[in-house]
């Protein structure tokens, strides 16, 4: 296995509609896999999408440990799982507002409407059929994976760019930390870190 360079936006490959996987038990797609993977512990990540190593195939690789879950959200940890031709389906039309990073937008955060419920059905690398159901933060994740397979950024789908900041300079979220618990702790380490929030945060 390997780590893999991640694509940054603006290169053609993030802006593709990924390839459908003919074979999901081909080794190769094991492969990419397991190099996706070494990829995501290399950069202390939840997830990624085959596009951000510049390979345009339907394939997202995730887990999700113990410290990345919000204090008060019913989620147990994940363990490495691979998505093979994921599909989203919403159980839901409810939408909420929700902070996201991505490792092709390094050092930047936006808010991003997300549908709260969904169900994402795949193949693993067995060539088997399954599912997962996700809400809130999970559901939030497994979206913005999936979402590279067709080209898309977070900040596409952002209603207010106004919410689209540098990790250096987290004022939007900060006032949100200072009234919200259930926030995503890497989320909250970029704000207890931010050296001039007295300067903007009372």
């Amino acid at each position: 296995m390997a780590i893999r360079q991640v694509a940054r936006m603006g290169h053609p490959v993030l802006r593709k509609v990924a390839e459908v996987v003919t074979d999901p038990g081909d080794p190769e797609i094991a492969r990419l896999a397991g190099d996706m993977r070494d990829t995501i512990e290399n950069l202390g990540a939840a997830g990624i999408a085959a596009p951000q190593v510049y390979v345009s195939k339907r394939v997202v690789v995730f887990r999700v440990p113990a410290s990345r879950i919000p204090p008060g959200i019913k989620l147990k940890p994940i363990p490495w799982t691979t998505m093979i031709n994921p599909v989203v389906k919403p159980l839901t039309e409810k939408k909420e507002l929700i902070w996201e990073r991505c490792l092709s937008l390094p050092n930047m955060h936006g808010k991003v409407p997300r549908h709260t419920e969904i169900k994402v059905v795949y193949h693993t690398t067995e060539g088997r059929e399954a599912q997962i159901d996700a809400e809130n933060w999970l559901a939030m994740l497994l979206q913005h994976e999936v979402d590279h397979l067709d080209g898309i950024l977070y900040p596409m789908r952002m209603v207010d760019l106004s919410l689209l900041a540098f990790n250096s300079d987290p004022g939007a979220l900060a006032e949100e930390a200072a009234k919200t618990p259930d926030l995503d702790p890497a989320l909250r380490a970029l704000v207890n870190a931010w050296p001039t929030r007295e300067k903007w945060v009372g």
